[in-house]
C-alpha cells in the first residue's frame, strides 16, 4: 500500500495472537533499530532475523528505543495535563487547519513527537484511507496515543538517530510542537512526500507567559533556524497562521502550562494562583515537499 517497498520475507504475523492491526499495517516498513533488518510479529513481540526482539506493551505500543531509556518527553503529569486540555477542544481550530493543509492523497502518516495522538487522530479522520504511526518517548503519552484512533499505531524511538523505518516508507510526516530531524524526515518520505510542521509564533500564549514567571521562552530566530534546516531538503509550498483568542478557566490554564516543558520550571503554587482569563493562540502551520 502507498508505495512502501516490500522486501522479500518482510511480514506479518506467524502465530495466533497478533499485534494490533494498526501496527501490523506498518510492519512492511518497520526495521530493527539495531541491524536495520525487517521486523516480523510473533504473539506480542516484534523480532528480526538477527535475534533482536521488542515486546509490545499491554497498552498496545512498541518501544524500539535502544541503549539507555529516554529521559526526554512528557512525564506522567505532563501527559495527563495534555490529554485533559486537548480533550476540551480548545485547540480544535489548529487540528482543523492541519487537516485542511495536509495532502489528502497521503496513505501513511508518520507523526514525530506526536504525544497523546490528538493531532494524528484528527488527521486520520480527514484521511479515511490513511494509516498513522505516532512516535514519542513518553510512556504515558504512548498509552494515550495507542488508543487515540483505530488506524493509529504507536511506537517509541529516538528522534535524533536513524528512524527504524525503510526509505520512502511514509507519504506525510507530521511534526507538531516537536523536535525535528530533517534528514531523516526526507529519507523516510516517499518521492513527492510532504512534511507538515506546526510551531508557535513569538506571541503564542503571551498573556500566560507574562503571568507565569519561569515559563520557557520562545526563540526569536525560530523561523530563520527552521528555514536553514529544511531548505536543503524541502520546498515550502504553503504557510498558514492560525491565530485566535482563547478563553481559559483557571484549571485549563494550569493544564496549558503543565503540558509543556515549562512545567519543569514553574513552582506549583504559581500554577494554583492562576485565574480565569483569555490567552492568544498564535501558531504557524507550513507544508513542505521533499525535494
Amino acid at each position: 500500500m502507498d508505495g512502501v517497498p516490500v522486501r522479500p520475507g518482510r511480514i506479518l504475523t506467524d502465530v495466533s495472537r497478533p499485534a494490533p492491526a494498526a501496527l501490523t499495517s506498518w510492519l512492511e516498513a518497520l526495521e530493527c533499530p539495531h541491524c536495520h533488518h525487517p521486523l516480523r510479529s510473533r504473539e506480542r513481540t516484534l523480532h528480526c532475523p538477527s535475534g533482536h526482539s521488542f515486546d509490545l506493551a499491554r497498552a498496545g505500543y512498541v518501544s524500539l528505543l535502544t541503549g539507555a531509556p529516554a529521559t526526554s518527553g512528557d512525564d506522567d503529569a505532563m501527559a495527563r495535563a495534555r490529554e485533559g486540555f486537548l480533550a476540551t477542544g480548545a485547540y480544535a481550530p489548529l487540528r482543523a487547519a492541519i487537516g485542511d493543509l495536509a495532502p489528502h492523497t497521503a496513505g501513511r502518516v508518520l507523526d514525530i513527537g506526536g504525544g497523546t495522538g490528538y493531532y494524528l487522530a484528527g488527521l486520520l479522520d480527514e484521511l479515511p484511507q490513511a494509516r498513522g504511526l505516532g512516535v514519542d518517548t513518553s510512556v504515558r503519552a504512548l498509552r494515550f496515543a495507542a488508543r487515540a484512533h483505530q488506524r493509529a499505531a504507536a511506537a517509541a524511538w529516538d528522534v535524533f538517530t536513524r528512524f527504524p523505518l525503510a526509505d520512502g516508507a511514509a507519504d506525510l510526516v507530521l511534526n507538531v510542537f516537536a523536535p525535528r530531524n530533517p534528514s531523516e524526515f526526507a529519507r523516510v518520505l516517499a518521492p513527492g512526500g510532504h512534511l507538515l510542521v506546526v510551531r508557535p509564533t513569538t506571541d503564542h500564549l503571551t498573556e500566560l507567559r507574562d503571568a507565569v514567571p519561569g515559563m520557557v521562552g520562545l526563540d526569536p530566530r525560530k523561523e530563520e533556524r527552521l528555514h536553514e534546516a529544511l531548505d536543503p531538503l524541502f520546498t515550502t509550498e504553503e504557510v498558514r497562521e492560525v491565530r485566535f483568542p482563547l478563553a481559559v478557566s483557571a484549571a485549563a490554564a494550569r493544564d496549558l502550562v503543565a503540558m509543556t516543558p515549562s512545567a519543569r520550571h514553574v513552582a506549583p503554587e504559581t500554577l494554583e494562583a492562576l485565574p480565569d482569563g483569555t490567552v492568544t493562540v498564535s501558531v504557524l502551520v507550513s507544508l513542505h515537499r521533499r525535494r
